[in-house]
């Protein structure tokens, strides 16, 4: 018995310091252009251990347990939430018992005033609604105050077939159809991205984006619903840049990797506006200067760039995403990427900023960097 309990404190004493031992430096490089190009790093400065003790294993234990009925509870939850989810009446999906054409006040008499509003590629604002993050739904109205666009990435996904998050690729092309292999914009017809790890499917009044998880068998993660008229408003591909729209695609993906965050148990980040400047820079650099790095011109990498700036930091990574529609969609494709979503669902980041830059053909650049400082060791 006694040697039995040795092992499981030598085991445990491994895993616990893991973060010593593995290497924290990664890179991913895109193999083509066409491919949604994103890369990452993420690294490790002055990392803070307490001595590792009996008591501390205890406590470990504890938490490890403590998260597994906590895990159990919010499954249930989950479930709970389903089940209140109506089917749509008008359309194939609706999202949290919301439908395009819905009116602004319908929306906002059940789940109240947005969190943030704020301006979108389609020249319109994506409203956030959620409670802390949990029951994440984005909603998008036009002119005459109907939903015209709907995003979620949480479950509260209802449809007329049989397609839900976490349906397979398959059930959702038996489904729906074929997906659509262009998109037409100013009279030149766009490819799509042949990577699968979204399929576009038009119906008589929408446009609607299902994106896999190819972490997860290639399972539904995300739908996008827009509008015929919002999208054929929208006459090019990539949108006009404008400081609205900088901050815009910099706030939503701030609020995307909560959601994400809350949607796989873990804290949210604060925001931080110092770090957001160092990634804006970023941004501005790769975009005027056309190259895509973590290193920069002048040698510098994040931990460089984020001591020029003066932050204190113990742990930091960085996310790149280049060439991406929105934040959405570059949301998404960080998340099908390894590196990028250790990243996002690292549980040792308290803070992250964003910083966007738009370059010649008004394509965006994203920087998102994250980081944990001496006042949360």
């Amino acid at each position: 018995m006694k040697r039995f309990i040795f092992i499981l404190i030598i085991v445990f004493i491994t895993y616990f310091s893991k973060p010593l031992w593995e290497d924290t430096a990664q890179e991913i490089i895109p193999s083509t252009i066409k491919d949604p190009v994103i890369n990452v790093i993420n690294i490790s400065k002055n990392y803070i251990n307490d001595n590792f003790s009996v008591d501390k294993l205890s406590k470990e234990l504890k938490l490890i347990f403590s998260t597994s009925e906590n895990s159990s509870l919010n499954s249930n939850d989950t479930k709970e939430n389903q089940a209140k989810l109506n089917p749509p009446k008008n359309e194939l999906f609706s999202i949290n018992n919301i439908e395009l054409n819905d009116s602004k006040k319908e929306v906002e008499d059940t789940y109240g005033e947005p969190k943030r509003s704020s301006l979108n590629e389609y020249n319109r604002t994506w409203n956030t609604y959620h409670e802390d993050y949990k029951g994440f739904i984005m909603v998008s109205y036009d002119e005459n105050k109907k939903v015209s666009g709907l995003f979620t990435n949480q479950d509260l996904v209802n449809s007329s077939t049989k397609v839900k998050l976490g349906s397979s690729k398959e059930m959702v092309r038996e489904e729906i159809g074929t997906p659509e292999s262009i998109m037409r914009k100013g009279g030149v017809n766009y490819e799509l991205d042949n990577n699968e790890t979204y399929d576009l499917f038009q119906t008589d009044q929408s446009y609607i984006t299902v994106f896999y998880d190819k972490h997860n068998n290639n399972t539904v993660t995300a739908i996008q619903i827009i509008n015929k008229n919002m999208e054929k408003k929208k006459e090019k591909l990539f949108a006009d840049p404008s400081d609205e729209l900088n901050e815009g695609f910099k706030y939503q993906l701030f609020d995307l990797t909560n959601a994400t965050r809350v949607k796989h148990e873990l804290p949210v980040l604060d925001w931080d506006e110092k770090i957001s400047k160092t990634a804006e820079k970023h941004s501005l650099d790769m975009a005027k200067n056309q190259y895509f790095s973590h290193t920069n011109l002048n040698g510098k990498n994040i931990s460089g760039r984020m001591e020029e700036d003066n932050i204190d930091f113990i742990t930091a990574g960085e996310n790149l995403a280049f060439g991406q529609f929105s934040s959405i969609f570059a949301h998404q494709g960080l998340m099908n990427s390894l590196g990028h979503r250790k990243n996002i669902m690292n549980k040792n980041y308290h803070k992250l900023g964003i910083g966007i830059a738009f370059d010649e053909n008004s394509q965006p650049y994203f920087t998102e960097n994250f980081y944990r400082d001496s006042s949360n060791p």
